[in-house]
């Protein structure tokens, strides 16, 4: 009589064995559980008006959903150890301020990510530098949920636009976009992925 597969919990997920195991996961989060990803709210913008929050048009409620899959893969090699991979899927809308008419944009993020697992920081910081794969430090509780939430940061525009949209109207003055669009990793930087969402 054959094992049962482990079952594997996304929030705290042995990347070791659940790569071992061939393992899949998949789901859906609220999106108003990414709290990082919802910190820069748009706020509507009239010409003449200025901005006020009770007309902001902030990023999806709780109904919107961040989807996502992952697949865990041991890998032989010609020499050494097998390697660890971590293939993640992750699909989301969320809403920025156009840079250029100051209105809400809504932003389709999508990651597509393959990323191996390593003994120790100053190893994967090692091969990270010197090759093209992204490698992380093995953890026996990896939090997925978080590591979902990151590469969606990375994958923000530096510059939120519409496609096509108008100037700002007569009256609203255009926004700074150095200010008003910080890049991804300054997100990063405030929020330790150890932090719960």
């Amino acid at each position: 009589m054959s094992a049962k597969p482990r079952a594997h919990d996304p929030r705290r997920l042995d990347v070791a064995a659940f790569a071992a195991q061939g393992g899949e996961l998949e789901g859906h989060w609220p999106l108003a559980g990414f709290e990082r990803l919802l910190d820069d709210r748009p706020v509507r913008i009239d010409a003449g008006r200025p901005p006020d929050d009770s007309t902001a048009s902030g990023a999806p409620g709780p109904t919107s959903d961040v989807t996502w899959r992952a697949r865990g893969e041991r890998r032989a090699v010609a020499v050494g150890a097998p390697q660890l991979w971590l293939h993640l899927e992750a699909d989301a809308v969320v809403q920025r301020r156009c840079q250029r008419c100051l209105q809400p944009v809504e932003l389709a993020l999508q990651v597509r990510r393959a990323l191996r697992f390593v003994d120790g920081e100053a190893l994967a910081a090692e091969l990270d530098a010197d090759s093209d794969d992204d490698v992380l430090a093995l953890e026996r509780a990896l939090d997925l949920h978080a590591l979902v939430e990151d590469e969606l940061l990375l994958a923000l525009p530096m510059v939120p636009r519409h496609e096509h949209c108008a100037a700002p109207a007569a009256g609203t003055a255009p926004a700074d976009t150095d200010a008003a669009a910080p890049h991804p990793f300054a997100a990063l930087a405030r929020w330790p992925r150890g932090t719960d969402p």
